[in-house]
């Protein structure tokens, strides 16, 4: 085994973590959270939020 084969392997995990981060993020069950969480700088400070399901 050279320094070839230790970049390949490398680049195999990467590849893997990166598909993985990429699964995670587009996941059907975070959807909604991650909506209101782009809503974040449109909310009012007077306004209360519903944010009941984060803090648990």
């Amino acid at each position: 085994m050279d320094i070839n084969d230790v970049r390949g392997i490398g680049t195999v995990i990467a590849l893997i973590a990166f598909c993985g981060i990429i699964w995670w993020a587009y996941g059907s069950s975070r959807r909604e959270r991650f909506e209101e969480d782009a809503n974040i700088p449109f909310y009012d400070e007077d306004e209360p939020r519903n944010d009941d399901k984060r803090s648990k």
